[in-house]
Protein backbone atom coordinates (compact mmCIF):
# COMPACT_ATOMS: atom_id res chain seq x y z
CA UNK A 1 0.00 0.00 0.00
CA UNK A 2 1.20 3.51 -0.71
CA UNK A 3 3.71 4.46 1.96
CA UNK A 4 2.84 1.42 4.09
CA UNK A 5 2.91 -2.35 3.63
CA UNK A 6 -0.29 -4.35 3.85
CA UNK A 7 0.23 -5.97 7.24
CA UNK A 8 -3.10 -7.77 7.45
CA UNK A 9 -5.63 -8.62 4.74
CA UNK A 10 -8.96 -10.38 4.43
CA UNK A 11 -9.81 -12.13 1.16
CA UNK A 12 -13.46 -13.06 0.68
CA UNK A 13 -13.83 -15.77 -1.97
CA UNK A 14 -10.33 -17.22 -1.75
CA UNK A 15 -11.33 -20.50 -3.40
CA UNK A 16 -11.79 -18.83 -6.80
CA UNK A 17 -9.08 -18.18 -9.34
CA UNK A 18 -8.57 -14.48 -8.64
CA UNK A 19 -9.20 -14.67 -4.90
CA UNK A 20 -6.72 -17.51 -4.39
CA UNK A 21 -4.11 -15.71 -6.51
CA UNK A 22 -4.55 -12.48 -4.56
CA UNK A 23 -4.18 -14.38 -1.28
CA UNK A 24 -1.03 -16.11 -2.54
CA UNK A 25 0.49 -12.84 -3.76
CA UNK A 26 -0.20 -11.13 -0.45
CA UNK A 27 1.23 -14.02 1.55
CA UNK A 28 4.36 -14.00 -0.64
CA UNK A 29 5.01 -10.39 0.30
CA UNK A 30 4.72 -11.12 4.01
CA UNK A 31 1.12 -10.11 4.64
CA UNK A 32 -0.88 -11.90 7.31
CA UNK A 33 -3.85 -13.07 5.21
CA UNK A 34 -7.18 -14.45 6.35
CA UNK A 35 -9.00 -16.17 3.49
CA UNK A 36 -12.66 -17.15 3.55
CA UNK A 37 -14.85 -19.11 1.16
CA UNK A 38 -18.07 -21.03 1.06
CA UNK A 39 -16.31 -24.31 0.33
CA UNK A 40 -13.83 -24.17 3.20
CA UNK A 41 -15.51 -21.94 5.76
CA UNK A 42 -19.23 -22.11 5.05
CA UNK A 43 -19.39 -18.41 4.19
CA UNK A 44 -22.47 -17.87 2.04
CA UNK A 45 -22.47 -14.22 1.02
CA UNK A 46 -26.11 -14.50 -0.10
CA UNK A 47 -27.14 -15.33 3.49
CA UNK A 48 -26.71 -12.43 5.91
CA UNK A 49 -26.63 -14.57 9.08
CA UNK A 50 -23.73 -16.51 7.53
CA UNK A 51 -21.88 -13.28 6.72
CA UNK A 52 -22.58 -11.81 10.15
CA UNK A 53 -21.44 -14.94 11.99
CA UNK A 54 -18.30 -15.51 9.91
CA UNK A 55 -17.08 -11.91 9.88
CA UNK A 56 -18.28 -11.43 13.45
CA UNK A 57 -15.84 -14.12 14.58
CA UNK A 58 -12.89 -12.10 13.24
CA UNK A 59 -10.90 -9.52 15.14
CA UNK A 60 -9.71 -6.39 13.31
CA UNK A 61 -8.04 -4.47 12.03
CA UNK A 62 -7.46 -5.29 8.35
CA UNK A 63 -5.55 -2.96 6.05
CA UNK A 64 -7.21 -4.59 3.03
CA UNK A 65 -10.53 -6.33 2.53
CA UNK A 66 -10.66 -7.90 -0.94
CA UNK A 67 -14.04 -9.24 -2.12
CA UNK A 68 -13.60 -11.71 -4.98
CA UNK A 69 -16.99 -13.42 -5.05
CA UNK A 70 -19.20 -13.44 -8.15
CA UNK A 71 -20.82 -15.46 -10.93
CA UNK A 72 -21.40 -15.01 -14.66
CA UNK A 73 -24.74 -16.82 -14.65
CA UNK A 74 -27.07 -18.65 -12.30
CA UNK A 75 -26.29 -22.36 -11.75
CA UNK A 76 -27.22 -24.31 -14.85
CA UNK A 77 -27.80 -21.14 -16.87
CA UNK A 78 -25.85 -18.94 -19.24
CA UNK A 79 -25.54 -15.20 -19.86
CA UNK A 80 -28.62 -14.03 -21.78
CA UNK A 81 -28.16 -12.93 -25.37
CA UNK A 82 -31.67 -11.53 -25.76
CA UNK A 83 -34.66 -10.28 -23.78
CA UNK A 84 -36.46 -13.53 -24.65
CA UNK A 85 -33.98 -15.42 -22.48
CA UNK A 86 -34.66 -13.44 -19.30
CA UNK A 87 -35.85 -15.50 -16.34
CA UNK A 88 -36.77 -13.76 -13.07
CA UNK A 89 -35.49 -16.55 -10.83
CA UNK A 90 -32.14 -16.69 -12.63
CA UNK A 91 -31.86 -12.91 -12.51
CA UNK A 92 -32.60 -12.89 -8.79
CA UNK A 93 -29.98 -15.56 -8.14
CA UNK A 94 -27.31 -13.57 -9.97
CA UNK A 95 -28.20 -10.34 -8.18
CA UNK A 96 -27.95 -12.23 -4.88
CA UNK A 97 -24.39 -13.35 -5.65
CA UNK A 98 -23.03 -10.31 -7.49
CA UNK A 99 -24.70 -7.40 -5.71
CA UNK A 100 -26.48 -8.35 -2.48
CA UNK A 101 -23.69 -10.66 -1.31
CA UNK A 102 -20.91 -8.06 -1.53
CA UNK A 103 -23.29 -5.51 0.04
CA UNK A 104 -23.64 -7.78 3.08
CA UNK A 105 -19.85 -8.08 3.27
CA UNK A 106 -19.58 -4.29 3.14
CA UNK A 107 -22.17 -4.00 5.90
CA UNK A 108 -20.38 -6.36 8.25
CA UNK A 109 -16.73 -5.54 7.51
CA UNK A 110 -16.80 -1.90 8.59
CA UNK A 111 -15.93 -2.78 12.19
CA UNK A 112 -12.82 -4.62 10.91
CA UNK A 113 -11.32 -1.48 9.35
CA UNK A 114 -8.87 0.79 11.21
CA UNK A 115 -10.04 4.34 11.85
CA UNK A 116 -6.65 5.97 12.32
CA UNK A 117 -4.84 4.80 9.18
CA UNK A 118 -5.34 4.04 5.50
CA UNK A 119 -7.33 0.96 4.55
CA UNK A 120 -8.81 -0.38 1.33
CA UNK A 121 -12.00 -2.29 0.60
CA UNK A 122 -11.72 -3.56 -2.97
CA UNK A 123 -14.63 -5.35 -4.63
CA UNK A 124 -14.32 -7.20 -7.93
CA UNK A 125 -16.69 -5.77 -10.51
CA UNK A 126 -16.54 -5.94 -14.33
CA UNK A 127 -16.32 -3.52 -17.21
CA UNK A 128 -19.53 -4.98 -18.64
CA UNK A 129 -21.28 -3.49 -15.60
CA UNK A 130 -20.50 -0.04 -16.97
CA UNK A 131 -23.59 1.55 -18.52
CA UNK A 132 -21.46 4.08 -20.36
CA UNK A 133 -19.30 1.35 -21.89
CA UNK A 134 -22.18 -0.87 -23.03
CA UNK A 135 -22.29 -0.81 -26.83
CA UNK A 136 -23.19 -4.46 -27.45
CA UNK A 137 -26.17 -5.25 -25.21
CA UNK A 138 -26.85 -8.79 -24.02
CA UNK A 139 -25.62 -10.41 -20.82
CA UNK A 140 -28.49 -8.64 -19.09
CA UNK A 141 -28.36 -10.13 -15.60
CA UNK A 142 -24.58 -10.04 -15.31
CA UNK A 143 -24.34 -6.48 -16.58
CA UNK A 144 -27.18 -5.26 -14.38
CA UNK A 145 -25.97 -7.04 -11.23
CA UNK A 146 -22.49 -5.56 -11.65
CA UNK A 147 -23.97 -2.10 -12.31
CA UNK A 148 -25.92 -2.49 -9.05
CA UNK A 149 -22.73 -3.55 -7.30
CA UNK A 150 -20.96 -0.44 -8.56
CA UNK A 151 -23.68 1.77 -7.11
CA UNK A 152 -23.50 -0.06 -3.78
CA UNK A 153 -19.73 0.37 -3.60
CA UNK A 154 -19.97 4.05 -4.49
CA UNK A 155 -22.61 4.68 -1.84
CA UNK A 156 -20.68 2.69 0.77
CA UNK A 157 -17.58 4.77 0.06
CA UNK A 158 -19.48 7.97 0.85
CA UNK A 159 -20.81 6.62 4.14
CA UNK A 160 -17.51 5.01 5.14
CA UNK A 161 -15.67 8.26 4.54
CA UNK A 162 -17.63 9.91 7.33
CA UNK A 163 -16.25 7.58 10.00
CA UNK A 164 -13.03 6.31 8.39
CA UNK A 165 -11.46 9.31 6.68
CA UNK A 166 -8.50 7.40 5.29
CA UNK A 167 -10.53 4.46 4.00
CA UNK A 168 -10.72 3.75 0.27
CA UNK A 169 -13.69 1.73 -1.03
CA UNK A 170 -13.51 0.90 -4.74
CA UNK A 171 -14.74 -1.40 -7.50
CA UNK A 172 -12.13 -3.13 -9.66
CA UNK A 173 -12.27 -4.59 -13.17
CA UNK A 174 -9.61 -7.33 -13.35
CA UNK A 175 -9.63 -7.72 -17.12
CA UNK A 176 -10.28 -11.11 -18.68
CA UNK A 177 -8.70 -13.76 -16.47
CA UNK A 178 -8.24 -17.44 -17.27
CA UNK A 179 -10.26 -19.15 -14.52
CA UNK A 180 -13.10 -21.66 -14.13
CA UNK A 181 -15.34 -18.60 -14.03
CA UNK A 182 -14.51 -17.69 -17.65
CA UNK A 183 -13.58 -21.07 -19.13
CA UNK A 184 -16.74 -21.47 -21.21
CA UNK A 185 -16.69 -17.93 -22.60
CA UNK A 186 -13.09 -17.11 -23.52
CA UNK A 187 -12.99 -18.38 -27.09
CA UNK A 188 -10.07 -16.57 -28.73
CA UNK A 189 -10.33 -13.61 -26.40
CA UNK A 190 -6.94 -12.78 -24.85
CA UNK A 191 -6.76 -13.51 -21.15
CA UNK A 192 -4.19 -13.34 -18.38
CA UNK A 193 -3.40 -15.94 -15.76
CA UNK A 194 -4.73 -15.39 -12.22
CA UNK A 195 -1.26 -14.66 -10.83
CA UNK A 196 -0.79 -11.81 -13.30
CA UNK A 197 -4.28 -10.47 -12.60
CA UNK A 198 -3.54 -10.50 -8.86
CA UNK A 199 -0.27 -8.62 -9.39
CA UNK A 200 -2.07 -6.04 -11.54
CA UNK A 201 -4.85 -5.47 -9.02
CA UNK A 202 -2.54 -5.22 -6.02
CA UNK A 203 -0.42 -2.68 -7.92
CA UNK A 204 -3.54 -0.57 -8.50
CA UNK A 205 -4.51 -0.85 -4.83
CA UNK A 206 -1.02 0.25 -3.79
CA UNK A 207 -1.33 3.49 -5.76
CA UNK A 208 -4.75 4.52 -4.48
CA UNK A 209 -5.25 7.53 -2.24
CA UNK A 210 -8.28 8.40 -0.08
CA UNK A 211 -9.39 10.83 -2.80
CA UNK A 212 -9.96 7.78 -5.06
CA UNK A 213 -12.60 6.27 -2.80
CA UNK A 214 -15.89 5.47 -4.50
CA UNK A 215 -14.16 4.97 -7.85
CA UNK A 216 -14.28 2.20 -10.47
CA UNK A 217 -10.87 1.26 -11.87
CA UNK A 218 -9.54 -1.34 -14.30
CA UNK A 219 -6.51 -3.59 -13.87
CA UNK A 220 -4.17 -0.83 -15.09
CA UNK A 221 -5.56 1.79 -12.72
CA UNK A 222 -7.53 3.63 -15.41
CA UNK A 223 -11.00 4.87 -14.38
CA UNK A 224 -13.93 2.95 -15.88
CA UNK A 225 -17.04 4.96 -16.86
CA UNK A 226 -20.14 4.28 -14.81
Amino acid sequence: MEGRAIERALVIGNSGGIGSAVQAALAAQGTDVVGLSRAADGLDVTDEPSVAATLGALEGAFDLVFVATGALAAPGGAPEKSLRALDPQAMGALFAVNAIGPAMVLKHCVRLLPRARRSVVAVLSARVGSIGDNALGGWYSYRASKAALNQLVHGAAIELGRSHRQAICIALHPGTVRTRFTADYLGRHPAVEPAQAAANLLAVIARLAPADTGGFFDWSGAPVPW
